[in-house]
């Protein structure tokens, strides 16, 4: 069985726990609660020296990091990568922009806005990262006012991507009202089978000491 390290918080961490249920593999999830610092343990350290989550260990011991990689790897063979080699592209574009432009202006905008409450001295930081975040939708919305889904006729790992951070742009101060094209697309999202909502962890093990 495969193990997960992650915490459930995280959007990319939620990208990985979405696509194992989607695809309905077993798998064991040990909770990391990075806002209380543990991937900069030197426990962590130990185990991934990159000192990031999520994190995929194969049953050989074997290790992937990066969110982006490690659901492209557990998609392989399924239906969420697409099978026409342009619109398989097309995925990896939309995954690109995912890190690029879109996750690192929600997620960073969520952390100040919700976690840390909107501190003064990263005020101006947090009002560019909500401009970037609707520059973001913006691109978003045009796309799915012309198709249903981001990459090709069906859902596939760009969704998936896209969807972690988008469907709770709120926490970021960022609410998706003005985005129609884009709720009613996270709305297909939550009714697709195997559909798990953020912030409840699936698998086993989330009580065991992730560092043995």
């Amino acid at each position: 069985m495969i193990t997960v390290y992650g915490d459930y918080r995280s959007g990319n961490c939620y990208k990985v726990q979405l696509t194992l249920s989607i695809l309905g593999i077993a798998h064991r999830w040990f909770d990391i609660d990075f806002l209380a610092g543990e991937t900069h343990s030197d426990a962590w350290a130990a185990r991934n020296p990159a000192r990031r989550i999520p994190l995929l260990e194969l049953h050989d011991g074997r290790t992937l990091v990066e969110s982006n990689a490690i659901v492209h790897y557990l998609a392989r063979g399924s239906a969420l990568l697409p099978a026409d080699d342009f619109d398989h592209a097309r995925m990896l574009q939309w995954m690109f922009f995912e890190q690029h432009r879109h996750e690192p202006s929600l997620s960073v905008a969520r952390l100040i806005h919700w976690y840390h409450g909107d501190p003064a001295d990263r005020h101006d930081e947090l009002i560019a990262r909500q401009e970037g975040a609707r520059q973001a939708l913006d691109i978003m919305e045009q796309t799915l006012a012309e198709d249903a889904w981001l990459a090709g006729e069906r859902m596939s790992l760009a969704d998936i991507a896209l969807f972690a951070h988008t469907h709770i742009a709120d926490q970021a101060g960022v609410p998706l009202w003005g985005w129609p094209r884009v709720t009613e697309w996270c709305a297909r999202i939550e009714q697709c089978p195997g559909f798990v909502p953020m912030q409840q962890v699936s698998g086993i093990g989330d009580t065991i000491d992730p560092y043995p």
